[in-house]
């Protein structure tokens, strides 16, 4: 998938299937959360530099190759 070096939105994620399932499998508690709607304007970057405090950055960095072999 291109992330467009990492500067693709959350909602284009979130739209597409692929990376929609990528992230409900990794993080599917995390997506009912009500600020995931206010995350939608979030780059990709950004939104890995909020995860970042919470996430271990082995399972961000399994997620960002995941996206970008899809």
């Amino acid at each position: 998938m291109n992330l467009r070096n990492n500067q693709i939105t959350v909602r284009e994620l979130l739209a597409d299937p692929r990376s929609k399932a990528v992230f409900q499998r990794r993080f599917g508690k995390w997506l009912r959360h009500p600020l995931v709607g206010a995350a939608h304007s979030l780059t990709l970057s950004q939104l890995m530099d909020l995860a970042k405090v919470y996430v271990p950055q082995k399972t961000i960095q399994e997620t960002l190759e995941e996206l970008e072999g899809l």
